[in-house]
């Protein structure tokens, strides 16, 4: 497989460094191997990366991997990179040149260059991608080569080997005679056919039977005179026929006559391979502009083949494409470029070729009339029109940046180049920002639709009516503030009654914000009660609400002391509610007891320091405000209980007495300990006959000091006998309250902690039977219990229950531990079907799932040749799949593993048959097109421009002019035709015309004429020349 390419190396730079490993130029010796390895860090990418080895500028490696090139892919699972690999087999001198390897990843993208140099071996001629290979061995015979092959491929040989007449070779070949007689006259004949290169030098030879005979040679039937180039020699009995400098026009039958026998040769002259000297240019062109891609080659005349995207242009398209010939020069030109002819265009020869990228860009949009803003009152239409220049393009309606759908309300149109968006019944939720996007462009049109509110009074109090009662005390400030809204903003007017108030005097204010009108009245006294009216208006209607003013006086004082024992505040008044405050005696700091109005005349405070002293004092508090506050209550001490005796337990019992013990309460308060209390319950059976049982619990009491009011403590918690001190109970971590999931053979170690006293008999269990103590060990300390597995195994997954109990109290709880496994392998890998590049697959779930749920499946796919496997689908859920991208030509195997939350499956499941990608062929059929009228009425796209010339001199005037057919043209002077008059020449050149004046004088003067006609119609153009004397 040939990988030369003409095309120097991309020079393309590094942009965003992707390369971990970039792949290095190296050297090889003829028939070795090489490897060049790039590598690619994916931790930072979204996507898959995707690589692409060239040769040269533009063949593409990936459709020449076979026998003497491979591509490989790696993936470290663990450092995120890709390892791409090439591999050259069996280097040979073609394959070395410039290399270039591609990394793309969404937007992202490297590339870097490397050289391969081939040791050993002459090299070869690197010719272009598709292109043969000229051969350069003296001993090639093109006659022999026509004969062995198909007729099929007589055009491809002839395009190889430079031979120009085809036809007229396969004809005079035809004419030869297979087998020749034994002839008397000669003893060597001509062989029936030879080739010579073009401009070398030919050497006809045959050997006779009489050395004094004479011999006549004619080509192509006419005998040839001794000249420069036809040398005749005659050496014993040998005769021969130079030919010097062979052109084309020796290439004939040449007819050596002996007497009344001849015999009879074809020469072919094969012409060099023509090769590209001027290569084409990439181009970007807009929409309907003209496009010529133009090359030069190193013969003139010679023939060339246009491709684009690898599909050949004929002659058949010429509608659209248009073949020209200059000399050497050779273009392609397109008239009118649309967005279908973007491609990569090439040109081929028997000796390169050249190749360019067109790509054809859209026209800019031009906006005749831009969408305006609009201000609608409610229930209006608004309607947003645009007008933009090309009628086909469509376009998408935003309001605030979602899409407007058509509805009862919303009709959207498009007639020619008019955009229409028209909104009936506008309501309040219309109003926002509407843009109109063209479809294939990158810019937008937008405005801004306003509705017309009308003005509206946000009152919140009195149940969100309009009617509400404002209270203020007397003398302090009245302030009125009221939401409003509208748009525009509205007027707002304030009425007493009928009077409209204004800012007459200094107590009165009024003021209006955004969202906001304010009326404000300093020092409000019994006169300013009433009922207010708050009125406002805009263009699109008015509001109004009414406000009543109440004036009420001040609460008066609290003018005595509530009584106050210890703790507790007693209050003989009746008000809306009472705030409390407290503070230490030694301190100036009072604290709030609470923020609410307190309703009741009795208060428990709370959370006081025993033994500190304490005074409170009480506000009253109503709708107008706060009362000064009462006069302190006299100091007091707060004492709290002792705590329990703790240790009581029975020390003798008798028939009628029960010995009792027990240790002092570890907190005594402030006060000393004055003794205990001792009280007994009776416990046990129902039956008349039954032992009675008692139990005790004791009370430690206290007296509170002299100075302060007795109060009755509260008793403390009491000890029972037969109780135990606390109750079972198991405190389940909250990881366990879950099923544990753990792998086979990792550790599992419960904590389990609890409470209860005496320490209780701890039970464990699984699946309600007992543990195996060769597998589960279980420790227990004063509080916890400890499950451990040193190696788990599947069989240890279950409900482990543990049980703890204090005489007749017990409590238990649940534990549910799953050990999962690798899953086993799919089972009945099956290929359902094989169309195109594509194979279905089709399996069945493993019988194991490793107790676990399986989560996917990973399906690979390998080819037979290489036997190196690739993933396909790294975690696919389903039991089917659609492997496609296969190469066409290539046979395939696949295997499947199961995944689950452990990994894969330690074998996978193989494929019983292979697919092999059929190739498939094609015929293509080109459309049938009317054909194109392109004729065109002459036009001058360069008019006469008028001169003065000097006499005596050469004067030239030159115009160009266009047309379909070419036209006739005709020049005139003063109306008179001078086409046939010997003092004038005319030129004509692609269109451009020129008329030359051989040393005018002064008669030459006057008005000459350029007249263009052809079959479609007739143009001129017409300019003065004036002629100056030589000498003043």
């Amino acid at each position: 497989v040939p990988f030369s390419e003409s095309q120097a190396p991309d020079t393309k730079t590094d942009l965003t460094g992707l390369f971990t490993e970039k792949p290095q130029s190296g050297e090889v010796a003829v028939g070795e191997n090489i490897n060049f390895v790039a590598k690619v860090n994916a931790a930072s990418l979204l996507k898959k990366p995707t690589i692409k080895w060239f040769k040269g500028k533009w063949m593409d490696l990936a459709s020449k991997s076979g026998k003497n090139l491979q591509l490989k892919e790696l993936y470290d699972r663990n450092s995120k990179v890709y390892t791409f690999e090439m591999q050259i087999i069996a280097a040979k001198p073609s394959f070395a040149g410039a290399y270039r390897c591609e990394v793309s990843s969404r937007d992202k993208f490297d590339s870097c260059n490397f050289d391969l140099t081939v040791h050993g071996g002459c090299p070869h001629t690197i010719q272009s991608l598709g292109a043969s290979q000229v051969k350069s061995e003296p001993d090639e015979d093109v006659w022999e080569i026509l004969q062995k092959a198909p007729a099929s491929e007589y055009e491809k040989i002839a395009f190889q080997y430079g031979i120009t007449d085809l036809r007229g070779m396969l004809k005079r070949l035809k004419k030869m005679k297979k087998e020749e007689k034994k002839s008397e006259a000669f003893l060597k004949k001509l062989d029936p056919a030879y080739q010579v290169e073009k401009g070398h030098k030919m050497k006809l030879c045959i050997e006779v039977a009489n050395e004094d005979v004479d011999v006549k040679w004619l080509k192509n039937g006419q005998e040839i005179q001794s000249t420069g180039r036809y040398i005749f020699e005659s050496v014993g009995n040998k005769r021969y026929l130079t030919i010097n400098h062979c052109s084309l026009s020796d290439d004939a039958t040449y007819t050596c006559v002996v007497g009344d026998e001849k015999c009879t040769t074809e020469l072919f002259v094969k012409e060099p391979p023509v090769t590209i000297t001027s290569h084409l240019e990439d181009q970007m062109v807009m929409k309907g502009e003209r496009v010529e891609l133009e090359c030069e080659v190193s013969e003139e005349g010679a023939t060339v083949k246009w491709e684009k995207d690898g599909v050949e242009l004929t002659r058949d398209e010429s509608f659209k494409y248009r073949f020209k010939k200059d000399g050497r020069k050779h273009v392609l030109i397109i008239n009118e470029a649309t967005k279908e002819d973007c491609g990569h265009y090439t040109v081929k020869t028997n000796g390169g070729e050249s190749m360019a990228e067109l790509m054809v860009s859209e026209k800019e949009l031009e906006v005749y009339q831009n969408i305006a803003d609009l201000t609608v009152k409610a229930k209006d239409e608004a309607v947003f029109k645009c007008e933009v220049s090309d009628e086909t393009v469509k376009g998408i309606w935003y309001k605030n940046g979602v899409e407007v759908k058509a509805d009862a309300r919303t009709n959207i149109t498009h007639i020619g180049r008019i955009h229409k968006l028209t909104i009936d019944d506008v309501k309040p939720e219309d109003q926002g920002d509407y843009t109109f996007v063209p479809e294939g462009y990158a810019f937008n049109l937008s405005a801004k639709l306003n509705f017309l509110d009308p003005p509206k009074i946000h009152l919140d109090c009195m149940g969100h009516t309009a009617d509400s009662t404002i209270v203020v005390v007397a003398g302090n400030k009245l302030r009125l503030d009221v939401p409003i809204t509208g748009d525009p903003a509205p007027t707002v007017v304030w009425t007493k009654g009928e009077k409209v108030m204004t800012e007459g005097d200094g107590r009165l204010h009024v003021e209006s914000t955004k969202g906001h009108c304010i009326f404000t009245i300093e020092g409000a006294d019994k006169q300013d009660e009433g009922l207010y009216s708050v009125i406002v208006r805009n263009p699109a209607g008015e509001d109004k609400a009414d406000i009543n003013v109440k004036v009420v006086g001040k609460i008066q004082p609290l003018c005595h002391q509530p009584p106050v024992m210890s703790i507790v505040t007693m209050f003989d008044f009746f008000f809306p509610g009472y705030v409390l405050e407290r503070k230490k005696k030694k301190s100036y700091r009072w604290m709030r007891l609470n923020f609410d109005p307190y309703t009741d005349t009795t208060y428990e405070a709370k959370r006081m320091t025993e033994g500190v002293e304490y005074e409170m004092r009480v506000y009253a508090v109503n709708a107008i405000g706060m009362s000064c506050h009462s006069a302190a209550s006299q100091p007091f001490i707060p004492v709290a209980p002792t705590s329990e005796p703790v240790g009581l337990c029975v020390d003798d019992i008798s028939d009628t007495t029960v010995s009792l013990k027990w240790r002092t309460p570890e907190h005594l308060g402030s006060s000393e300990l004055d003794g205990y209390g001792v009280e007994y319950c009776k416990e046990g059976s129902q039956h008349r006959n039954s032992k009675l049982e008692f139990s005790f619990k004791l009370l430690p009491s206290q007296l509170l000091p002299s100075s302060t009011s007795a109060l009755l403590c509260e008793k403390s918690r009491a000890v029972h006998c037969s109780q135990a001190n606390k109750k079972p109970k198991i405190w389940i971590p909250r990881i366990l309250r879950q099923t544990l999931i753990k792998k086979v053979e990792e550790t599992i170690n419960l904590v389990i902690p609890f409470q209860g006293k005496p320490r209780p008999v701890i039970t464990w269990s699984k699946d309600g039977e007992h543990l195996n103590p060769k597998q589960v060990s279980v420790r227990n300390s004063d509080t916890d219990t400890i499950l451990f597995i040193r190696k788990s195994e599947r069989k240890d997954s279950g409900k482990y229950e543990v049980k703890l109990q204090i005489e007749n109290v017990e409590d238990t709880a649940s534990i549910s531990i799953q050990i999962v496994d690798l899953p086993g392998s799919p089972e009945k890998l099956k290929i359902m079907d094989v169309w195109g590049f594509n194979v279905a697959l089709e399996w069945k779930p493993p019988k194991d799932n490793g107790n676990c749920e399986i989560t996917g499946y990973m399906v690979q796919k390998a080819d037979k040749k290489t036997m190196e496997w690739y993933t396909v689908y790294e975690l696919y859920r389903r039991t089917n799949c659609v492997v496609a991208d296969l190469i066409m030509g290539n046979e395939y195997i696949f295997r499947i593993y199961a995944v689950n939350m452990v990994g894969l499956s330690l074998e996978p499941c193989f494929s019983a048959d292979s697919a092999y990608i059929q190739k498939t062929g094609f015929e293509y059929k080109p459309p049938i097109y009317k054909e194109h009228d392109f004729s065109e009425a002459p036009k001058f796209t360069h008019p006469l421009v008028s001169r003065s010339v000097i006499a005596g001199y050469n004067a030239t005037l030159s115009c160009s002019v266009r047309g379909i057919p070419k036209p006739k043209v005709t020049w005139y002077k003063n109306k008179m035709d001078i086409s046939n008059e010997a003092k004038y020449r005319m030129f004509s050149r692609q269109g451009v015309l020129t008329l030359e004046i051989r040393k005018p004088c002064s008669f030459d003067g006057g008005v000459y004429m350029c007249k263009a006609v052809n079959a479609s119609g007739e143009d001129a153009v017409e300019c003065k020349l004036e002629i100056r004397r030589k000498y003043p």
